[in-house]
């Protein structure tokens, strides 16, 4: 009998897991409460709970050619670097060269996952789902979770002494989709990761003044690397792997923070990082 496999989200890892059941002659059945598939990747101007949420202007951090499914390339056509509209497309792409749309339930929500009564013997798992406001119970011999981790924002209210007197707007970056709500205000980020410095940046162009506040400092770097090349084909590679792993760690810090500082000396912003390996 054909082993049948639930699979919690149509993202990247979604569409991959069905597609790898399916070489492996199980039978998927992938649940995604959205209307499409995508995950992250799909820009809505509004936010879904439980959902990942991102702002118009994103851009992938990693090439088209660091990021491709092995089986299935990105076009040529397509630029290096992709906006999120752009891997979406390609998505949509992968999931019907496949055929695997028809192994997707849309508008379909999990609400329990539970080992079933005889899963000592068997390993299967009570699945059950809501579509349209009717619950249904399923049981699968095997689930596998491909929802991400970027569902739920982080927020720690707390540690921002005197917020709760704050007259001015606050949120997480979650909730970001266009910069026009910076227009004129003096803006402060903080956090130096990919959606602070994103988002500062487009800030700067309507606000009054953008500030970015960082407690560990940041490497801060083009996506194009030497020679034009895509900084991830230069720096993520076996051989660079073996450098860094091979000299003493005080050498490698060395000769990141001399790389680095080749755009602009970091230590000048106080941005040195507190790891200057990574």
């Amino acid at each position: 009998m054909v082993k049948t496999v639930a699979i919690v989200g149509a993202g990247v890892s979604g569409l991959a897991s069905i597609k790898t059941c399916l070489e492996q002659g199980l039978e998927p059945t992938c649940f995604e409460k959205s209307d499409d598939l995508g995950g992250l990747w799909r820009f809505t101007e509004h936010i879904e709970d439980g959902k990942p949420s991102l702002y118009k202007s994103v851009v992938s951090n990693a090439c088209k050619e660091m990021s491709a499914f092995s089986d299935f390339p990105y076009p040529e056509d397509f630029p290096n670097y992709l906006p999120n509209a752009k891997i979406f497309e390609y998505l949509k792409m992968y999931a019907k060269h496949f055929d695997l749309v028809k192994h997707i339930q849309f508008k379909t929500a999990v609400i329990s996952i539970k080992k079933h009564l005889d899963f000592s013997t068997t390993g299967q798992w009570n699945i059950i789902t809501e579509s349209n406001g009717k619950q249904e119970t399923s049981v699968f011999d095997a689930v596998m979770v491909c929802t991400g981790y970027l569902s739920e924002p982080f927020l720690p209210l707390e540690t921002f002494p005197g917020i709760k007197t704050f007259k001015g707007s606050y949120f997480h970056s979650r909730f970001y989709k266009h910069p026009h709500i910076f227009q004129g205000k003096r803006v402060l980020v903080v956090g130096m990761g990919n959606s602070g410095v994103d988002i500062a940046v487009e800030a700067s162009h309507v606000a009054e003044k953008v500030m970015i506040s960082t407690s560990r400092g940041a490497w801060a770097m083009s996506r194009v690397f030497d020679n034009g090349y895509p900084w991830d084909m230069v720096f993520l590679t076996r051989f660079m792997a073996l450098v860094r792993n091979s000299l003493p760690r005080p050498i490698v810090g060395w000769m990141i923070a001399h790389r680095m500082s080749q755009w602009f000396d970091h230590a000048n912003y106080g941005l040195i990082p507190e790891d200057r390996y990574s």
